[in-house]
């Protein structure tokens, strides 16, 4: 058996300690940080609501423990929640859905508390589009979908896809919503928005399902 020298050995360790070093640093500085003590964040990682202004911002774990209430930031921001339920049997006539006036196959419905009432967007390659709600149309729907009544305002909406032949429906965090947004404005294409960004949204829906627990 070769041996090493101490010394040798003492120099190996140390340069085996600079590099774990180094690459630890490097990681640090390519990792998202929270936006409000600066600590570096995983991938997945928690978001915050900006209830007047709608902006989003990427927390660490101790300041969404520090936020999750609205007591804590008198109301002006609002832990996003990790609640996804995918609805199995959701009540939803085509008569309704044109009550709502949605003119296009995707959207997501949430309680604004800034505009004191339920809204509706649809994502465009604008950006979130609003588009007029009727409200009396929304109230009938909850009133046969019974869990649309626990949604928390600002941060969790209804998720519509009835886009293509889809009918499909999720009670999800406003992250998700933004995702999709995101999605779809860096992807369309032309007046119909090409294949890469019809398959990106098939892909989002499908891990969205796999992610999302059943619901009545």
């Amino acid at each position: 058996m070769t041996e090493v020298a101490p010394g040798r050995t003492g120099s190996a360790n140390s340069a085996l300690r600079r590099l774990a070093q180094q690459a630890a640093q490097a990681t640090a500085a390519t990792m998202e940080r929270c936006e409000f003590c600066g600590e570096p964040i995983p991938t997945e990682h928690r978001h915050l609501m900006e209830v007047e202004t709608r902006d989003m911002k990427c927390v660490c774990r101790a300041c969404s423990i520090l936020f999750d209430s609205r007591a804590a930031s008198e109301g002006r921001y609002v832990l996003v929640p990790e609640r996804r339920l995918y609805f199995e049997s959701f009540a939803m006539r085509d008569t309704t859905w044109e009550r709502l006036r949605i003119p296009v196959g995707i959207a997501f419905l949430f309680y604004s508390s800034p505009a004191a009432r339920m809204v509706a967007y649809y994502p465009s390659p604008m950006g979130p589009t609003e588009s007029l709600l009727e409200q009396i149309a929304w109230e009938e729907l909850v009133a046969e979908n019974p869990t649309l009544g626990t949604l928390v305002p600002d941060v969790e909406a209804l998720l519509d896809n009835r886009a293509r032949g889809a009918r499909d429906y999720y009670l999800v965090p406003m992250d998700e919503c933004y995702r999709l947004v995101g999605i779809v404005r860096t992807s369309w294409r032309g007046l119909t928005g090409g294949h890469e960004v019809w398959q990106d949204i098939r892909q989002f829906f499908a891990e969205l399902r796999a992610r999302s627990k059943g619901a009545s």
